[in-house]
């Protein structure tokens, strides 16, 4: 078994087989309660389930999240479990989250406590309850025009996130993993500008002692999408497609699982990066699964030809940036998270490439704010009030002109 991937045997359906794992184990408190008489402090034994179940927070198609409070440490924690009666092939796919998860060890990647199996036999891990909305939540208030986002997430904000996001990938890649199945549903946005990445139950190592080659199969049969079955295009598929649809990279969507390495993940998160700039998908139209995949391996993005589904124009430079990392051929695209970051580093700080029309005259100005910043002495004494009132005259027919584009 240990020579054959969890992709390989989930992708072969339903296994039976015998298993030596108990099924009637449960974890139960193992710290004393503290009883006081008078000033004697007496332990008590509180022998008790540890964990006590309080709501679903989620449920996907290998098992649930559920809320939970643990009795031991005194706190709630996110409780992920698998279905009841799931094949090995399931299981060896939890497995491998279970390990994943446990051994990135990153601010911005969700950590794993404890796991265990239930009294019904379910296998389960313990992580850390991240509270705050989801960044596909974030996009949908923003694309329905709530005010309050629109000003706390300009455009500034959503690449700072996005670098957080980037951070924890780019760590995850240094470990040998990639994530597979990185979308706006999978990056949580904590209260106090915590940024997580999730749900790593696609993760699959293609670097180190662990590396096992990747699963051949048909290609997956068109499904028809409308109405209440559009979030199958949303929704994590398992078997010869691995990952969301509408967020794969062009070689995941054709199957080629032996090609996909980080600069899937780039593409991925690149797709996750329009959307939060654009408020919509760039394959919005596309209703059936089979489209879906056509449009992932061929529609490309054009750099200044889409219409902004809210009042802000999508910055020129962050275009160019999104270009690059939705590129078809993963040779085309940034070769790194590190290089992705260190691009979008110097987008934020003005140095970005003169690459059209905007993108020179906005560095033009910007490079002359700051040499008036650093020598304004300088600027003062070579240019004469009227050639800067000139000038400011000029500023302000390019950006008309720039707006009315």
């Amino acid at each position: 078994m240990d020579d054959v991937s969890a992709d390989t045997i989930a992708s072969r359906g339903p296994i039976s087989g015998e298993s030596s794992v108990p099924t009637d184990s449960r974890l139960s408190t193992v710290l004393p309660k503290v009883e006081w008489k008078g000033e004697v402090p007496h332990l008590v034994s509180n022998n008790r389930d540890r964990f006590e179940e309080l709501g679903v927070l989620g449920v996907g198609g290998m098992g649930e999240v559920v809320l939970a409070k643990d009795h031991d440490i005194g706190r709630t924690v996110a409780l992920k479990r698998m279905k009841a009666g799931t094949d090995v092939g399931k299981v060896l796919r939890f497995v491998d989250e279970v390990r994943a998860v446990g051994s990135l060890e990153h601010p911005n990647i969700v950590p794993v406590h404890d796991v265990g199996i239930d009294a019904g036999g379910r296998f389960f891990f313990v992580m850390k309850r991240l509270e705050g909305q989801t960044l596909e939540s974030v996009i949908n208030r923003l694309r329905d025009g709530d005010v309050a986002m629109r000003e706390t997430y300009s455009f500034t904000k959503r690449a700072q996130i996005f670098l957080g996001i980037l951070s924890a990938v780019e760590y995850a890649h240094q470990q040998g993993f990639v994530h597979r199945d990185l979308k706006p549903a999978n990056i949580m946005l904590g209260p106090c500008g915590e940024v997580t990445v999730m749900d790593w139950g696609l993760a699959k190592r293609i670097r180190g002692p662990a590396a096992r080659p990747g699963p051949t199969g048909e290609a997956a049969q068109p499904e028809e999408v409308s109405g209440a079955r559009r979030p199958a295009l949303l929704s994590t598929q398992l078997g010869s497609l691995m990952g969301t649809p509408l967020y794969m990279s062009p070689e995941q969507a054709r199957g080629e699982h032996d090609r996909v390495d980080e600069r899937s993940d780039i593409y991925s998160l690149t797709v996750l990066f329009h959307e939060f700039c654009y408020l919509r998908h760039y394959l919005t139209g596309r209703s059936t699964l089979a489209e879906v995949l056509e449009g992932v391996k061929t529609v490309p993005m054009v750099v200044g030809t889409s219409t902004p589904s809210h009042a802000d124009w999508v910055p020129a430079e962050l275009q160019w940036f999104l270009s690059r990392g939705l590129q078809k051929k993963p040779e085309d695209r940034f070769q790194s998270v590190a290089q992705m970051s260190e691009s979008l580093e110097r987008l934020l700080d003005g140095r970005f490439e003169m690459k059209c029309g905007r993108t020179m005259i906005k560095r033009m100005l910007l490079s002359m704010a700051v040499g008036l910043d650093r020598r304004p002495r300088l600027f003062l004494t070579l240019i004469p009030a009227a050639a800067v009132v000139g000038l400011a005259g000029v500023g302000k027919l390019l950006y008309d002109l720039i707006s009315a584009l």
